[in-house]
């Protein structure tokens, strides 16, 4: 079974004028979904109904910021098809984009998930959704019922502006995710070549002795 998808989901709390605050904070999640091989997904964001497909929507936001190469990686985001943009979720998000995992600095206990385990879920084949609230009211109580995990990335409960927080998950899961199976492929080699040396000395040893 192949790894499973991660996808950046946006939860609009501001209010529904599109807004400059709206404008950068999905450039520069287009960005990080596309530095760290991410979807994007957005939920209520006030985006005018002439701009209908999702390039349509991206070459319009990238059209006025200078974020991320003009806007550039989020239109190519756009293209490869991995960016997409929903009403608000009433009773629960999209299935297609996999299992929500809401993004807090106040976990439930019995919810709460490390990052650790998040990458376990998708090695395993499992999709995410990671969903960070975009606005001063987070995602509304309603609505953080809805995921059955919680994810804190920081060690004890700091709260950390938006773009800085999707940062930091972007980062912490590709980590996990990719260079962990590169260190454990270069400690693999480096105990065989230790093996092999030790092998070496010790039948150069014992050629000596022989003599």
């Amino acid at each position: 079974m192949g790894r499973g998808r991660l996808t950046l989901g946006l939860y609009n709390s501001y209010d529904q004028n599109f807004r400059e605050p709206h404008r950068r904070v999905i450039a520069r999640a287009g960005d990080l979904a596309m530095a760290f091989d991410m979807n994007l997904a957005l939920f209520g964001f006030p985006i005018p109904e002439e701009t209908r497909t999702p390039v349509e929507v991206a070459s319009w936001i990238a059209g006025t910021t200078s974020i991320g190469h003009h806007g550039d990686y989020f239109v190519e985001l756009a293209e490869k098809g991995r960016f997409q943009k929903f009403p608000y979720p009433s009773k629960g998000f999209p299935p297609q984009l996999g299992t929500p995992v809401l993004t807090t600095c106040r976990p439930e206990p019995s919810k709460k998930i490390t990052v650790a385990q998040a990458a376990e879920m998708v090695e395993g084949g499992q999709s995410l959704l990671l969903v960070f609230g975009i606005g001063p009211h987070g995602v509304p109580k309603d609505v953080m019922k809805i995921p059955k995990h919680n994810l804190d990335i920081t060690p004890g409960g700091f709260s950390l502006e938006t773009c800085a927080a999707m940062g930091s998950v972007c980062g912490a899961l590709y980590a996990k995710l990719n260079y962990r199976a590169h260190l454990s492929y270069t400690s693999s080699r480096f105990v065989a070549i230790c093996s092999q040396d030790s092998r070496t000395r010790s039948s150069a040893g014992t050629s000596t002795a022989t003599r």
